[in-house]
């Protein structure tokens, strides 16, 4: 199992919102002035809400034993 801390588990997200931006921007669905103002920020909003609720799910399942 990987150990994970809270700078990798970060570059990883990113990793993540960043490849699927740059799919939408390559795919050409819509300007890419919308992409970045509009789709990119609610990207990052959403990734942060479910990243925080993957550490306190982990929190719980560890303390949970």
């Amino acid at each position: 199992m990987a150990n994970l801390n809270l700078p990798v588990s970060v570059g990883i997200v990113l990793a993540i919102v960043a490849a699927g931006t740059g799919g939408l921007i390559a795919a050409g669905f819509m300007a890419v002035e919308t992409t970045l103002m509009m789709v990119l920020p609610s990207m990052l909003a959403f990734a942060a809400v479910v990243f925080l609720i993957g550490v306190k799910h982990g929190e719980y399942r560890a303390n949970a034993r």
